[in-house]
């Protein structure tokens, strides 16, 4: 399940991630936001937080966040992942090299920093 941060700036959004995630998700709360802000501002900010409860993705659900930041590939000024899960965090870490905008990679424990980072 996804669910959305409502406590962030305008031009940043943040989102939690529990239990699976599905495609469902990502086409009823993630990919409407995330044009949503698209449509506002040429520049975006995303948490992304995969905490203690998340457990894994559908492939589905994988493919959709593939397509979503593929297509606005230019216009993510900044992305803060937070999740301890490792293959998370490689596979971030792997991706961002092409990516243009900031990406960084935090541990659960890092929420708040994560939140700041995205929020300054």
């Amino acid at each position: 399940m996804i669910e959305k941060i409502e406590s962030l700036p305008e031009n940043a959004l943040g989102f939690v991630a529990t239990g699976t995630v599905t495609a469902n998700d990502y086409e009823t709360v993630l990919i409407p936001a995330v044009e949503a802000a698209f449509s506002r501002t040429d520049k975006v900010r995303l948490l992304y937080h995969l905490g203690p409860e998340f457990s894994g993705f559908e492939t589905a659900a994988m493919w959709d966040d593939a397509k979503i930041g593929l297509k606005h590939i230019r216009g993510w000024e900044r992305i803060a992942v937070v999740s301890d899960v490792e293959w998370v965090r490689v596979g971030v870490n792997v991706f961002s090299l092409a990516i243009p905008g900031e990406i960084r990679v935090f541990h659960n424990r890092e929420l708040s920093d994560a939140t700041r980072w995205i929020a300054e």
